[in-house]
């Protein structure tokens, strides 16, 4: 133990040391503490906060959470990089990024209270419509949050710190105005839209008849350039009615798979379902699976914002992807063809969600998140996923994996045991997603 901290206060020496060297050199800032010599907790206590949020307001449906998601992470990793010497900036890797003013280099910054700060508008601007209790709780969290890392710190430098969070989030927050997605919550049924019709289209599915949900998702900027049109599966499988047909031969699959469950199928459809509301939603479970390792590693600062920068570009711009191949295809659920040739009085175990089949938006988030996370922590990290231990409407039994990879697996497959998706859907869905997460690792996060 006296040698680990020796080795770290010899290695915050040496950065202080440097950063006066390089001062005088490049006039570089100078900062508390490098940001990898403070906990996590800060970033992590935000992310919870997020996810609950999510699950409290209405209106948060799978890609205007993800959405959320990827501001967050984007403006935890930029205002924590200027005490990140061997990172740097996104902004010239990112669509359309904003301009941020710089900070003083003058001066000194502490980056617990920056990112704090961020955080807590962050977190008002994206939920503004979660309730009063809601908004007191993020107020309280971040002053909780202020009270605690301000002990000891110059009352100075605690107030430019603060300065310079929000800085960076009304940036961010403005940025985000101009994606196609603002203020998605109150807008997931546009009354605009009316689907294309034919045969093997999709149409409004059993019991609750909804309109479709935001089809024009699709087109919003990703973060990363082109990502969507980029990570775009082949056309699924042509619809037919025969009987002999590929197309029949897999939607009766669905039909007795959800037909002949097992106690354990059942289990597993549940438990990743994550229906908007209580439940949280398939971006907000991944978020809670990325804040677990991290604090099963006792991941530092540093690590944590780029851990959620990247989950958050990858969950983001997975769904964007996934809705731009959803309404490009347009294809019908299998709950339509099986009541119509099959039984029509057959119900999935699960209620099939308001918009088109293929590809699944659980699988392609999965394999995102497989993807991102594996690449960060390795492709043989076992883990237990706690996410859903308090509820008492599922079986919310921690599942352990063996991998990233087994995770997304899972999730993926539990759509054919909910009797939401045709195999194909799941299995290019996961395809799609892990391209996104191959984009994702191609962004430049440290200095070359």
């Amino acid at each position: 133990m006296r040698k680990h901290k020796f080795y770290r206060l010899a290695s915050l020496t040496l950065f202080v040391l440097l950063t006066i060297v390089s001062c005088r050199k490049e006039e570089q800032l100078f900062i508390s503490k490098p940001t990898e010599f403070y906990e996590a907790k800060v970033a992590t206590e935000w992310a919870e906060m997020y996810r609950l949020l999510t699950k409290k307001t209405a209106g948060y449906t799978p890609p205007v959470a993800s959405r959320a998601f990827g501001y967050m992470g984007i403006a935890l990793y930029e205002t924590a990089v200027i005490g990140m010497p061997q990172y740097q900036s996104l902004a010239v890797q990112l669509a359309q990024f904003p301009v941020i003013a710089q900070p003083d280099v003058s001066k000194e910054y502490n980056i617990e209270i920056a990112t704090n700060a961020s955080m807590g508008y962050l977190a008002r601007s994206f939920y503004p419509t979660s309730g009063a209790d809601w908004l007191l709780k993020i107020q309280t969290l971040e002053d909780n949050t202020y009270e605690r890392i301000t002990k000891g710190i110059n009352p100075a430098v605690a107030k430019r710190s603060k300065e310079w969070g929000l800085t960076v989030a009304k940036a961010i927050f403005e940025w985000s105005k101009t994606d196609g997605g603002h203020e998605g919550y109150a807008k997931n049924f546009p009354a605009t839209y009316t689907p294309p019709s034919g045969e093997g289209m999709w149409v409004s599915t059993f019991p609750k008849f909804q309109k479709a949900l935001q089809p024009f998702w699709g087109n919003n900027r990703t973060f990363i350039p082109q990502c969507a049109q980029n990570t775009q599966p082949e056309a699924p499988r042509a619809y037919s009615d025969k009987d002999s047909s590929a197309f029949h031969i897999a939607t009766l699959e669905v039909f007795n798979t959800v037909n002949g469950l097992t106690p354990e199928q059942t289990i597993i459809a549940r438990y990743w379902s994550d229906d908007p509301g209580e439940a949280g939603t398939p971006p907000g479970h991944l978020l809670s699976v990325a804040t677990q390792v991290i604090q099963k590693d006792n991941v530092n600062l540093g690590k944590a914002v780029e851990i959620y920068a990247k989950m958050g570009i990858g969950l983001s711009d997975a769904f964007v992807s996934c809705w731009r191949c959803k309404y490009q295809h347009n294809l019908l659920r299998p709950i339509t063809y099986i009541r119509t040739r099959l039984n029509n009085n057959w119900a999935s175990l699960l209620e099939t969600p308001p918009f088109p089949e293929y590809t699944s938006g659980h699988s392609v988030a999965s394999g995102a998140t497989a993807r991102i996370l594996s690449d960060l922590f390795g492709y043989k990290y076992a883990f237990t996923d706690n996410t859903h231990e308090k509820r008492t409407d599922i079986i919310g039994k921690p599942r352990s994996f063996a991998s990233f990879n087994a995770m997304a697996a899972e999730a993926a497959l539990s759509r054919l045991y909910g009797g939401i998706h045709y195999r194909e859907a799941i299995e290019k869905g996961v395809e799609q997603g892990t391209r996104v997460g191959i984009e994702v690792g191609k962004l430049n996060f440290r200095k070359e």
